[in-house]
């Protein structure tokens, strides 16, 4: 497959023989664990896509390419997951997250209204992905880990670039207003805490038919994630943020819209460590 000879980097150039176990965070191989469900199914995202854009195969075509290298995010994560906790099962996680969660994406046209919303929804999942294995790769002591993190980080930052140059060109035809990009970019931000994120969590770090309780996974998942965020990190996004909206990236706007985000992110952080306090503790008297 044409496909096979685009990706940048290969699982087997990736040095396995370098993983020091005694520098696996336990506060990061949770995390790995889930996001190895939720990158392995990037297929199922790419046929959809690709239902949205019938009649662009340049499209279709750099759609398909993102789905390898997604899956292959997957697949390495879930490798090096393995190494930090052998007895962890990749395939059962990933059967019980398949089994118990499926993403809206059956129609034939865009759940964001437009061509051009479509790719705005996934600029700002390429922002939010390279922002956190950035952030993943900075704090991590394990070498391989951050290795691994630092390919998976640069190629969505390619992946950002490619959504963005494709919704530049509809948005051209289509010439949705400002006002609406913003409400769409806002709106799949804020999916950020839906389902798929706190159900993947829950299938890839509790026993096999323990019950899914939704609020407490979203919280010990974000509780967990977004202690690894930088000031710099939020920043960047914000930039990639207001580009994809059509917005300046430097200037007043930016720095407000940053120091916006750097303090709405430092107060959930704080609300969730009092919240995971609370659960502990009653877990503890129980």
């Amino acid at each position: 497959m044409r496909g096979n000879t685009m990706k940048h980097w290969r699982i087997d150039d990736i040095d396995w023989t370098r993983f020091e176990g005694a520098n696996a965070s336990p506060d990061i191989v949770p995390l790995i664990k889930a996001a190895a469900l939720v990158e392995r199914n990037g297929q199922e995202y790419a046929t959809y896509l690709c239902r949205v854009f019938t009649g662009d195969p340049q499209l279709c075509e750099a759609i398909q390419i993102w789905a390898i290298e997604e899956v292959q995010h997957g697949e390495a994560l879930g490798r090096w997951a393995r190494l930090a906790d052998p007895d962890w099962d990749f395939e059962a996680a990933r059967a019980r997250f398949n089994a118990g969660y499926q993403p809206p994406l059956t129609g034939e046209t865009s759940i964001r209204g437009s061509r051009t919303g479509e790719l705005i929804a996934r600029c700002m999942v390429e922002t939010g992905t390279s922002s956190y294995y950035t952030a993943l790769a900075d704090a991590c002591q394990e070498p391989v880990l951050k290795q691994l993190c630092r390919h998976i980080a640069a190629d969505e930052f390619r992946h950002y670039k490619l959504f963005y140059d494709h919704m530049r060109r509809y948005q051209a035809r289509e010439n949705i207003s400002s006002a609406r990009r913003v409400l769409i970019a806002a709106r799949r931000i804020g999916e950020s805490e839906d389902d798929e994120l706190a159900f993947a969590y829950h299938c890839a770090n509790t026993p096999a038919g323990t019950g899914y309780d939704r609020p407490v996974s979203t919280s010990v998942y974000l509780d967990q994630a977004m202690r690894f965020y930088r000031f710099g990190h939020i920043r960047r996004g914000v930039g990639m943020t207001l580009k994809a909206v059509g917005l300046p990236t430097q200037g007043r706007l930016s720095d407000l819209a940053s120091r916006a985000a750097w303090w709405w992110l430092d107060r959930r952080r704080g609300k969730l460590t009092r919240l995971s306090g609370l659960r502990s503790s009653a877990t503890a008297s129980a």
